[in-house]
């Protein structure tokens, strides 16, 4: 996790072990466009199985998206809380889900690599930025805001959760979460169309 801060203001960049797991499993199930706001598909590309079958005595697909959306906005709330992981082979995390644990049941053991490659990959990447000072773009957004207005910053806390997709960008979830592509920061024009509102709104 990187901190950023001033007085009274704090941004912060993670990634998020149950959002990677919701993800992939998201992109298993085929749940194209679920979830508010609908993020892209992951990269690398996770191929959907059919799980008609699966899930035909408890809903089917229309069951399992709304159940999967049900848990993507409960993940959403409640971060920068890293403990919401599914726990096998019951998953009463997602209890009153059945499409749901079915799904989490046939795919946990992928779910879990996938989500753990992709932290490590991200720790590297991370560990990399701070090296180099690749996070000074977020202290100079604010610090030129602060310029503009004539005064310091209000105080307010923002969380990025960085999450492998495919789609460059990333999304305000208010009050004071983005959801972007951990990639984004490699581009810095890209990066600032993005954050730079965000924080404007912010400060």
């Amino acid at each position: 996790m990187h901190h950023t801060g001033g007085p009274g203001w704090r941004i912060t960049m993670d990634t998020c072990s149950p959002m990677l797991t919701a993800l992939y499993l998201r992109d298993v199930a085929g749940l194209d466009g679920a979830g508010t706001p609908a993020l892209s598909h992951v990269a690398p590309t996770v191929r959907a199985a059919d799980h008609s079958l699966l899930t035909s005595g408890v809903g089917g697909a229309e069951a399992l998206r709304d159940q999967w959306e049900v848990w993507w906005n409960r993940l959403l709330q409640n971060f920068p809380d890293n403990q919401q992981k599914l726990t096998p082979p019951d998953f009463p995390e997602l209890g009153g889900m059945p499409a749901l644990q079915r799904v989490a049941h046939a795919h946990y053991g992928a779910a879990v690599t996938w989500s753990r490659e992709q932290a490590q990959l991200y720790a590297l990447m991370a560990a990399q930025r701070e090296t180099l000072g690749g996070h000074k773009i977020l202290a100079d957004l604010v610090e030129n805001r602060e310029l503009e207005l004539g005064r310091r910053a209000r105080e307010f806390t923002l969380s990025i959760v960085e999450v492998p997709l495919a789609e460059q960008r990333a999304w305000f979830i208010e009050p004071d979460r983005l959801i972007m592509s951990s990639h984004l920061m490699d581009d810095p024009q890209a990066f600032c169309s993005y954050v730079q509102p965000v924080v404007e709104l912010l400060v």
